[in-house]
């Protein structure tokens, strides 16, 4: 009888959580699509705290001092003040080669000759599910002795895109608190993971692919607390429908407006490429899509916010359409 008893409750907490997670998708795309509803302010647009994720080629020798004068001309009537050039990745063991960026003090030369009001910092990370290993503290200083390095050349900062750091990972904290003695009053900047839209989201999808997509609220704090500034990478939402993905941003910055303070910079990654290896993100994701997120999220704060921006990814897949909607949605709605 007693055994009965626990089977008929075994199996009805089964179909309660079978109903729950039925229920749960559809709850969270109705409030992702409302979410994505409304007029934003006139004044949600760009304070000129925006930035850009630069290739490679600008510090390997494929690009000469006439390509940076001809993005300076781009560049001069946007609201971009921060460029991240990609300068590693770090090597297996946290070391980084010089002859990753052989041409990186040439391209600093130009850059602040050609554009002396946009900070450049190295963009250096690596994968951390097999290749580099953060929790090792060798690998650690290594790191921080490469990034010495390189700010030697005359960087503004550095930007770090480890992934994918996982929610809570103590290790990538103290990485960010020990590379404040290299960068001193320089920008540290960090890539994030999304935060987490709704309860119970990141270990259910961390089961089903391995590995954490979203950040705790909390632990996105931990990382702003240390960093001058975070830049979500929005994209990659693999949601089926602009709609759906508008609304994932507009949930995303409006949570993060609240977890990091006026005085750090916030910035919406948006996706200025067309290769996500998913059809219907191709035509989910947008700049467009992006900025009137962005709009949207800053409206229901309330209020104006002078360190935040938009995120561009990346200057060499970008098209001249990624460029008008930036500027049509985002620069003068």
């Amino acid at each position: 009888m007693i055994a009965r008893t626990r089977a008929r409750r075994s199996l009805r907490f089964l179909a309660m959580v079978a109903a729950v997670l039925l229920v749960l998708p559809g709850v969270a795309a109705a409030t992702l699509t409302l979410q994505f509803t409304g007029t934003p302010a006139p004044w949600a647009k760009t304070t000129g705290h925006d930035a850009l994720w630069l290739g490679h080629a600008w510090v390997d020798g494929r690009k000469d001092a006439a390509d940076v004068k001809g993005l300076a001309v781009r560049l001069r009537t946007t609201g971009i003040k921060d460029v991240y050039v990609h300068s590693g990745p770090f090597d297996s063991d946290g070391t980084l080669p010089a002859a990753k960026y052989t041409k990186a003090g040439d391209f600093l030369k130009w850059w602040h000759a050609a554009l002396p009001g946009i900070r450049v910092s190295a963009w250096l990370g690596q994968k951390v599910d097999g290749v580099l290993n953060l929790d090792d503290p060798a690998s650690r200083q290594r790191v921080l002795d490469s990034v010495s390095h390189i700010m030697a050349l005359g960087f503004d900062g550095v930007h770090y895109n480890f992934e994918p750091i996982g929610s809570g990972d103590t290790d990538f904290l103290d990485l960010l608190t020990r590379t404040r003695a290299i960068v001193g009053d320089g920008l540290i900047s960090s890539s994030t993971p999304q935060i987490e839209p709704f309860p119970l989201m990141r270990p259910a999808v961390r089961a089903v692919i391995g590995h954490d997509k979203y950040w705790s609220p909390d632990y996105f704090k931990e990382v702003v607390a240390r960093t001058d500034q975070v830049a979500i990478m929005t994209y990659d939402s693999f949601l089926p429908s602009e709609l759906l993905y508008g609304g994932h941003v507009v949930r995303q910055g409006t949570i993060a407006l609240d977890l990091v303070p006026p005085g750090k910079s916030l910035l919406i990654g948006a996706p200025a490429y067309h290769d996500h290896g998913v059809t219907w993100s191709d035509a989910a994701e947008s700049v467009a899509t992006a900025a009137e997120g962005a709009r949207l999220a800053l409206t229901a704060h309330g209020r104006p916010r002078e360190r935040f921006g938009l995120a561009l990814y990346v200057d060499f897949a970008a098209t001249a359409e990624d460029w008008s909607e930036y500027e049509r949605f985002w620069s003068h709605p």
